[in-house]
């Protein structure tokens, strides 16, 4: 293999890549303490160029990563990367892909399992499973891309569980008392309002601008969601395709936000209306509930409790799906408990049927 000795004493390789249009590109790495060092990376290059499994479970990784990269949101990638850099690469990196087995998962399943902190405690039983979930998908890319056989973390099974955090909400009481405690403070005090009111997540709220807003038609366009992604702001997509909605106001909101955006000097109409990270909405949170005196809590427990007050009014899962930007089954599997029990009701109306009436 064509490895070469540099002037300095290293080696380096040259040798030619293909890129994906087909063109051929000549490639060179420089710094090998060695002369086999620098063949066993060009062979591994090769087995990655044709993307042959005989290669390291970290060799396929950048591969899998590659392949991901325009397709997932930047924050998502950096979870990918923390839990694959800290709880997979250690234990299977030099292990090659097509020879992994479910013994090999089941190990290190046990692994995390035992693993505990500095004061005794273990993973939770989410954090778990979505270690194994990230694991098995990269299993799941190999198969379904390059034609891995099996996926042994599915045959190992899965470790932990999920559990459902439990949905707290605010009656129209408790919020209002929330409210009045941020009256002094602008800006915030709008910003939660449109959360409440509106049932908008934290994210989409703070990528409002301007532009969003059609005070004439009273309606607030949802179409981008906005994160703080390593000391940058980045305005992304929303959390999905049905999340992308115009959500219809009520009046005193339409004129809050009026009277609230005319006070904003020069601001654009691509400008985020609300110039604060989600860390600072949840320090005024806190500040919010500890001066209303009403129970703490979560910010996206805001949405649940704007879901909550619409089925008091009497709205359906149908109207209320299209406007929080959910799926109708979503909201009838996920707020069920809500909603008037009318089991009395449909059988006292069968009767009727059946009768004729």
């Amino acid at each position: 293999m064509p490895a070469y000795k540099d002037k300095n004493g290293t080696w380096y390789i040259s040798y030619f890549k293909v890129n994906w249009t087909g063109e051929k590109k000549r490639t060179v790495k420089r710094g090998f303490k060695t002369k086999r060092e620098a063949e066993n990376y060009l062979a591994n290059e090769r087995l990655k160029d044709q993307k042959d499994l005989d290669m390291t479970f970290s060799d396929f990784v950048e591969i899998y990563i590659n392949d991901l990269n325009n397709r997932v949101k930047e924050n998502t990638m950096l979870t990918k990367h923390c839990l694959i850099n800290e709880k997979m690469l250690p234990y299977f990196k030099d292990l090659k892909m097509n020879e992994i087995s479910v013994s090999d998962v089941t190990q290190w399943q046990n692994t995390m399992l035992a693993y505990r902190n500095e004061n005794g405690e273990p993973y939770s039983p989410v954090y778990l499973k979505t270690i194994h979930n990230q694991l098995s998908a990269i299993f799941n890319h190999a198969c379904r891309r390059y034609g891995l056989k099996e996926n042994p973390a599915r045959k190992a099974g899965n470790m932990g569980k999920e559990v459902s955090k439990e949905m707290l909400f605010w009656t129209k009481e408790e919020y209002l008392k929330f409210a009045d405690a941020l009256l002094d403070k602008d800006g915030l005090y709008q910003a939660f309002e449109v959360m409440y009111w509106c049932g908008l997540r934290l994210g989409e709220t703070l990528a409002l601008t301007p532009a969003d807003i059609d005070f004439d038609k009273k309606t607030i366009r949802v179409n981008k969601s906005y994160q703080r992604i390593k000391g940058r702001d980045v305005i992304t997509d929303p959390k999905t395709r049905k999340s992308i909605r115009t959500v219809p106001i009520p009046s005193f909101l339409v004129e809050e936000l009026q009277d609230y955006i005319s006070r904003l000097y020069k601001i654009k109409k691509d400008d985020r209306i609300f110039p604060y990270t989600k860390s600072y909405i949840h320090r005024a949170m806190d500040y919010g509930s500890k001066k209303s005196g009403v129970k703490r809590i979560r910010v996206h427990d805001l949405r649940h409790s704007h879901v909550s007050l619409l089925i008091e009014m009497g709205f359906s899962a149908i109207a209320i799906a299209d406007r929080v930007g959910h799926e109708s089954i979503d909201i009838t599997y996920r707020y069920a408990h809500l909603f008037p029990a009318r089991g009395r009701e449909i059988a006292d109306q069968l009767d009727l049927q059946r009768e004729g009436v």
